[in-house]
C-alpha cells in the first residue's frame, strides 16, 4: 500500500518574545524533527501527554500552521514548495476535525451554511447543488434534514461534532486530521462518534491522522500508533504490537496507566518521577532521560535515532530491545 502522507524531519519552533521591543529571547520547540508516513486508507494514531506537540504536528501537515523546516509530501507532492494556486486546490483534499465542538462552529451561521461553506468558496456549485450535498451529508452523519436551518447552540456536543465531521467531508476530502475528536464528549457519545468515523472511512476511502491522549480510544481506531514525547516521535509500530510489546520506557509507562475493566486482573503501574521538561529548555541527549528508569550515561549525551527493532517496529531508544 502506497504512502499518502510522508513527513520528514518536521520542525516547528515558536518564538518567545520579551521586553518592550518584543525581542526573541528563546524558542519553544513544539515539534523537533518528526518523521513518519501514513498509508492510503490507514489510520495512524498519534498519542502522548498534553503539550508534547501532537496537535501542532497535525496542523503543520495541512499547513494551518507554517512549519519551521522539514518536508511534507502529500500524494507525492511537496506541500512546502507548492505554489499558492496549487495549494488551494490541494487544501480541499485535506481537512481537520477540531477537538472542541463548541468553539469550532460559527454561532452566527446555520448548519447549512457551516457545512456548505467550503463548497460555496469554490464557486463551482449552484445553491441547489450545495443544499443537496449538505442534506446528503447530514443523513450520512446521523442528523435530520430539518437540522439544516438550525444554529450550533441548538445542538448537543455529540451532534455538533457530527456537524464538524460533515463539514470536513463536504469538499470530498481524502485526508483528515482528527484532533482529539471525542475528548470533549461524554463517554456514551464517544463510541458513537468513533463508529461513525470508522464507517465513513470505509465508505469514502479516507485516511486519518488520529490525535489523542486516551490510549484505549487509539487502540479502538488505529492501524498503527506513533508515540510522541516532548516534540519527538519515540516509537511507531502496529497497534497490536504496541499494546502487547511496548519497547520504549515512555510507552511502557503510558500503557501501564491504562485502566483494566476486570478487577481480577492486577497490573504493575510504572510511576514516572519528575515533571515533563519545558519545550523551551529541552534536556541534552534523549528527551526522556531525566525521567527514565533505565537511563545510563549515553542517554544524557547522545540523541537516539529512530531505528527498526523488528519488522515495522521503530523505536528511538539506545537500549530498545534490551530492556
Amino acid at each position: 500500500m502506497e504512502n499518502l502522507i510522508e513527513v520528514e524531519n518536521l520542525v516547528k519552533y515558536f518564538p518567545v518574545r520579551t521586553g518592550i521591543f518584543s525581542r526573541i529571547s528563546a524558542w519553544v520547540k513544539a515539534v523537533d524533527g518528526v518523521t513518519f508516513n501514513i498509508k492510503r486508507g490507514e489510520t495512524l494514531g498519534l498519542v502522548g501527554e498534553s503539550g508534547c506537540g501532537k496537535t501542532t504536528t497535525g496542523r503543520c501537515i495541512i499547513r494551518l500552521i507554517e512549519p519551521t523546516s522539514g518536508k511534507i509530501m502529500y500524494n507525492g507532492e511537496d506541500l512546502l514548495t507548492a505554489t499558492t494556486e496549487r495549494l488551494l486546490k490541494l487544501r480541499k483534499e485535506m481537512q481537520i476535525i477540531f477537538q472542541d465542538p463548541f468553539a469550532s462552529l460559527n454561532p452566527r451561521m446555520n448548519v447549512g451554511r457551516i457545512i456548505g461553506e467550503g463548497l460555496a468558496i469554490q464557486k463551482k456549485y449552484s445553491k441547489s447543488e450545495i443544499q443537496d450535498r449538505v442534506i446528503d451529508l447530514l443523513k450520512k452523519v446521523g442528523l435530520e434534514v430539518d437540522h439544516i436551518k438550525r444554529y450550533p447552540h441548538e445542538f448537543s456536543g455529540g451532534q455538533r461534532q457530527r456537524i464538524g465531521i460533515a463539514r470536513a467531508l463536504a469538499v470530498n476530502s481524502k485526508f483528515i486530521v482528527c484532533d482529539e475528536p471525542v475528548s470533549a464528549l461524554d463517554v456514551s457519545i464517544q463510541s458513537q462518534i468513533l463508529n461513525l468515523l470508522d464507517r465513513l472511512q470505509k465508505e469514502f476511502d479516507l485516511t486519518y491522522l488520529f490525535v489523542a491522549h486516551d490510549l484505549s480510544v487509539v487502540e479502538h481506531v488505529s492501524d498503527r500508533v506513533a508515540v510522541m514525547y516532548l516534540g519527538k516521535i519515540v516509537e511507531i509500530t502496529f497497534r497490536d504490537e504496541l499494546y502487547e510489546n511496548p519497547l520504549h520506557p515512555y510507552t511502557q509507562a503510558l500503557l501501564s496507566a491504562v485502566p483494566v475493566p476486570d478487577p481480577r486482573v492486577k497490573t504493575k503501574r510504572i510511576i514516572l518521577k519528575g515533571d515533563v521538561p519545558s519545550p523551551v529548555n529541552v534536556p541534552p541527549g534523549c528527551n526522556f532521560h531525566p525521567r527514565c528508569m533505565y537511563r545510563k550515561d549515553i542517554c544524557s549525551k547522545d540523541i537516539p535515532e529512530l531505528r527498526d527493532i523488528s519488522e515495522g517496529h521503530i523505536v528511538a531508544c539506545h537500549f530498545a530491545g534490551e530492556l
